[in-house]
Order: structure tokens, then C-alpha cells, then sequence
């Protein structure tokens, strides 16, 4: 068995151990405060607690359109995704990416050590690199057309709440994982460094997908909000490509102009054109940018 093989097989028993440790709450991984799997309840029951107690849009239910769909999609996306695929593909594309490297006699591309930076700085710099890059591949999947087609699954929520935020086609995992691994990278950050921006940054997107409306004050220009975002999944926008990029900041859109808040009634009919069409059962939904793929080359 060769080093890719190796690694490929041992992904598969490693990632099914770490789950297994998160589960059931086992500090062999990571100390207790650091587990994923309960932090995402946490978080997300906090949230639609909030969205129970101070719904923005009063007409809308408690449990909203889709809301046992997103609640799969959440789990899917951040645990069984990685446990089917993902963790082992991540591991070869490393490894694949270490050994170019070498073949060049470059050990890593670390250009920035930060390392000896207080603490607070290094989480700060991983939070602007991490989202400004985020917000550079997610206008990314607004304009090319082949990853649009992936991108419409997050888009075709036809109701907000809290869960839409991790409703989205597992391409886009490989897509952004992809792509941001070389900025990290060069200054000196693995993906899954510094629980508590991850986290953050998951506080920030349910936040921002939630049926509740949240006054950032002077705030809203740096943070992203639930009033900005669903203007993002407005199925009128004022250009082609839409508005309201931004993940966990805001800033960016100020900054390149691609904000966008006309009103905050927050009575917008979200989506986008041809969404009647979109299916609605999680296996079709995967398999939709493949078949749309075929529909548009059919004459």
C-alpha cells in the first residue's frame, strides 16, 4: 500500500474516532471546551430560541418552511460530509500539495510567521484572512456559472431561520476548503486552527440567517447582520451577479461597494428566478447542478 493509499484508509478511522470522541464527549482529541458537536447545539438552539421569543417576521412559524431539511443539511455539512469524503480527499490533497512542494525543495510556504504574535492578534489576523478570502470565493460562486449551479441549493431558502445558514451543496466545502488553504497557509494557520474563531464565526452566520433583527449600531458596518444577509438571498437584487457578500464581516461590502439595504421590513421574497423548478428532497437537491448541467447543453 503506497503513502496515498495509507493515508486515504487511515482518514476514514481517524475522522469516525474524532466523531465518536465529540459524540460522546470524549477529551482524548480536544479538551471539552473546544467540541464541535455540542457547540453546534448550543449555538443553534440558543438561536431559535431567540427566534421564539423575538421573531422578526411574526407570520412566519416557529417551524418554518424546510426547517427539518436545514437541521440535516447542519449535520451533514459539518460531520457526515468529512466522515463520508471530505477528510480523506483533504488529507491526499495535502499530502499532494506538501510533496509539490518538496519536488521544488520548498519544505512549506509559510511566509508569515505570526506564531510570535499575543494571542489576540494571531485570532484576528485568521478572522480577516479567513474572511476575506471567504468573501472573494463567495462572489466567486455567484459569477461563474458552473459553480452557480452548486450555489443555488443555499439560495433557493424560501424562508429564513438559523439552520439556512449550513444549507448548501457539499461542492462548496471542497470549494472553499480548496481555495483558502493557501492564504492560511502562508501565514502559518492549518483549516481547523483556533477553535474560537471557527466558532465565531458559525455565532456570526446563524446569526445572520435567523428570523430575528439585531440593531449593531454603528457595528453593522464591520459585522455582518440578519438585515444585510437577507437582502444576499432577495430574489430581486439590483445587478446580475447580486449583493452582500460578506460571511462573518460586512466590512468588505462597504469597502468594494456591493452593499446593499434598500429597507428593513424584512418582508422580501427571497430565492432566485426559476426556483419553482428547484427540487426539494435532499438527494435530488445534490444531484440538481448535474442534471441542470444536461438540461442547458439539451437544445
Amino acid at each position: 500500500m503506497n503513502k496515498y493509499s495509507e493515508i486515504f484508509v487511515s482518514s476514514f478511522s481517524e475522522y469516525w474516532d474524532y466523531l465518536l470522541s465529540e459524540v460522546f464527549w470524549d477529551f482524548t482529541y480536544k479538551p471539552w471546551i473546544e467540541n464541535w458537536f455540542y457547540g453546534l447545539i448550543l449555538i443553534s438552539v440558543s438561536i431559535w430560541v431567540l427566534e421564539l421569543v423575538s421573531p422578526w417576521r411574526k407570520k412566519q412559524k416557529a417551524i418554518r418552511r424546510d426547517f427539518w431539511l436545514d437541521g440535516f443539511y447542519m449535520f451533514f455539512n459539518v460531520f457526515l460530509f468529512s466522515l463520508i469524503a471530505f477528510n480523506a480527499i483533504g488529507n491526499i490533497g495535502v499530502q499532494l500539495f506538501n510533496d509539490f512542494l518538496a519536488a521544488f525543495g520548498i519544505e512549506n510556504i509559510v511566509a508569515l510567521h505570526i506564531e510570535t504574535l499575543p494571542t489576540w492578534s494571531q485570532l484576528l489576523v485568521l478572522l480577516l484572512v479567513a474572511d476575506f478570502s471567504g468573501w472573494w470565493i463567495h462572489r466567486l460562486l455567484h459569477r461563474v456559472p458552473f459553480l452557480w449551479e452548486f450555489h443555488k441549493l443555499h439560495h433557493s431558502v424560501k424562508e429564513m431561520g438559523f439552520a439556512a445558514h449550513l444549507r448548501f451543496h457539499w461542492m462548496e466545502t471542497i470549494v472553499y476548503r480548496t481555495l483558502q488553504y493557501i492564504p492560511l497557509a502562508i501565514i502559518g494557520f492549518g483549516l481547523d486552527d483556533f477553535f474560537v474563531v471557527h466558532m465565531f464565526m458559525l455565532l456570526i452566520g446563524h446569526l445572520n440567517h435567523a428570523n430575528i433583527k439585531l440593531n449593531y449600531g454603528p457595528l453593522k458596518y464591520i459585522f455582518n447582520n440578519p438585515t444585510m444577509h437577507l437582502y444576499h438571498h432577495a430574489k430581486k437584487v439590483p445587478n446580475r451577479y447580486g449583493v452582500n457578500f460578506g460571511l462573518t464581516l460586512s466590512l468588505w461590502d462597504y469597502i468594494f461597494k456591493t452593499d446593499y439595504i434598500p429597507e428593513e421590513s424584512g418582508d422580501v421574497e427571497l430565492g432566485f428566478d426559476g426556483d419553482d423548478e428547484f427540487p426539494e428532497n435532499f438527494t435530488d437537491q445534490v444531484i440538481y447542478p448535474v442534471r441542470s448541467k444536461r438540461r442547458t447543453k439539451s437544445p
